[in-house]
């Protein structure tokens, strides 16, 4: 669907800053519908190694639904949902569903070097900064 290409704009390499540090890289699989995210971070102490699909949900023999989903695969063998939107140069991500408590939402940088943004859920949060260190 065409609203996946406004996420044109994260493929590449980022180095995480902040509260969260690492690397991530996004990338079009193969065919333009799904984008692959590589997440190598440390939050809290803590490695986060893993990969997410994100994409419009097609089950079989069905038409596509109308939300950008993915979800993350982790070495801890975590599972994790996500709703991604994006509207002008604010990128938000739903933990879970659409409306969730749990969100990531950033401002990226009208050059597209930069994503500022952090994550809130009920109890915490935390903010980071993706700096572009590769185009994808």
């Amino acid at each position: 669907m065409n609203d996946m290409r406004a996420l044109d704009r994260l493929t590449g390499t980022w180095k995480v800053t902040g509260e969260a540090e690492g690397v991530v890289r996004y990338e079009w699989m193969e065919g333009g519908f799904f984008l692959l995210q590589h997440v190598e971070i440390v939050h809290d102490g803590r490695r986060i190694s893993g990969l997410e699909v994100i994409g419009h949900l097609r089950p079989f023999g069905e038409p596509a639904g109308a939300d950008m989903v993915s979800r993350f695969y982790d070495t801890l063998g975590n599972t994790l949902d996500y709703v991604y939107e994006i509207e002008g140069d604010t990128l938000t991500i739903w933990g879970g569903a659409k409306g969730s408590p749990a969100r990531y939402q950033g401002t990226i940088s009208p050059d597209g070097a930069t994503v500022t943004g952090g994550w809130v859920f009920p109890g915490g949060g935390y903010t980071t900064t993706m700096t572009r260190t590769q185009a994808g």
